[in-house]
């Protein structure tokens, strides 16, 4: 089989290959892969999965990947490592090294094994990239919660109404990834970027995202927190009856909380809900634990303690069955106080009782950081 001129450039520029066990369907630890490598600014032109037991499927992948693309990345069980160097090496007559890399003209090769930890790592992938094409990347972010999925993909659209189509393609590229309603939209950008285009996307972007907005660096919901509670110099006591203690374990996980964080609660009978919390009997029986009133209570009652200058309270209904008083799954509540007021927020929240509570988690968190910026 011939193959095209080696220094010839190709249109297209970044091949993955999967060879993996046809009878297991397991994907995760390759678009962890595939994530990596968007994050770093490259992207693949084709991601082709074949079965490693297929020796001529192989084969013609891999002149593919030598005749049409630049760079070719493989993932494989590491016991074909041995085998599939030998081959490689045979025909491109060229050698790995220690990494697993294989250089001939501008064409590269890549190995990455699917069941052990690499020497070579995207990181490593990426500097050589960068050397080849002379070409760096920055990252910038914005992060949201509570953002519809169709809005954040009209920004994005608006960002670039106007400009230059190819030349943002070229420089500027968007991975939104979206966890519970909690959104990172991380933009990759050439430093070769013009800052007038990068401004104009990125103040764009900002415009039309604001309301949902709670961080432009890379800070996780329950920093952003943190950095304004200590900004305020204000101490926070959480009190939750069906988060399960989720809201205080974002918390205590950041070092340094213990400035700021006071108490967790958790509070699911009712019982509890009045010793600890103070809420009203009469509130309990006329409208129940999962209502607007109960979660003002609830919220009141840690401002009332004394301890905390904003509480943050929970009560909602995660299923997967209502409870006695049929109200619907995923009926939340989420309560916000502090020593001048108490907000309420009520949602109607999807899904399984998982992404119910963890959305509510990311909820409650970003109420409190709005309130108090």
């Amino acid at each position: 089989m011939n193959s095209t001129n080696t220094e010839d450039v190709k249109a297209n520029k970044n091949c993955l290959l999967v060879f993996r066990n046809k009878k297991l369907n397991n994907f995760d630890d390759n678009l962890s892969v595939i994530s990596e490598f968007s994050k770093a600014g490259y992207y693949f032109d084709k991601i082709s999965y074949i079965a490693y037991d297929n020796a001529n499927d192989i084969v013609r992948a891999v002149w593919d990947g030598k005749d049409n693309y630049e760079n070719l990345v493989i993932i494989c069980p590491s016991d074909m490592e041995y085998t599939l160097k030998h081959f490689l090496s045979k025909i491109f007559a060229s050698e790995f090294d220690e990494l697993g890399i294989l250089k001939t003209g501008i064409f590269h090769i890549f190995i990455l094994f699917s069941d052990k930890e690499n020497k070579l790592k995207v990181e490593d992938i990426s500097k050589i990239l960068n050397k080849k094409y002379g070409i760096g990347y920055e990252k910038a972010f914005i992060k949201t919660v509570g953002a519809p999925s169709k809005l954040i993909g009209d920004a994005i659209a608006e960002a670039l109404d106007g400009q230059d189509a190819e030349e943002v393609r070229k420089l500027i590229n968007f991975n939104v990834s979206e966890k519970f309603g909690d959104c990172t939209i991380e933009i990759v950008y050439s430093d070769k970027t013009p800052k007038s285009l990068f401004d104009s996307v990125f103040r764009s972007l900002l415009k039309n995202l604001e309301e949902y907005v709670y961080s432009v660096d890379d800070f996780t919901l329950a920093e952003r927190l943190f950095q304004i509670l200590q900004l305020r110099r204000m101490k926070i006591g959480v009190a939750e009856s069906f988060t399960g203690g989720g809201i205080s374990k974002r918390l205590v996980e950041i070092a340094g909380i213990s400035e700021v964080y006071t108490e967790g609660l958790n509070v699911y009978s009712n019982e509890a809900k009045k010793m600890r919390l103070g809420v009203k009997e009469e509130t309990l029986r006329m409208y129940g634990a999962v209502s607007e009133q109960t979660a003002y209570e609830m919220a009141q009652g840690l401002i009332n303690g004394g301890l905390c200058d904003v509480s943050i309270a929970t009560t909602g209904i995660a299923g997967p069955k209502s409870d006695l008083s049929s109200k619907p799954v995923g009926l939340v509540y989420l309560s916000v106080g502090t020593k001048d007021d108490v907000a309420v927020y009520k949602y109607n929240l999807k899904g399984d009782r998982k992404s119910i509570t963890e959305t509510a988690i990311n909820l409650a968190l970003f109420h409190t950081f709005k309130i108090l910026k």
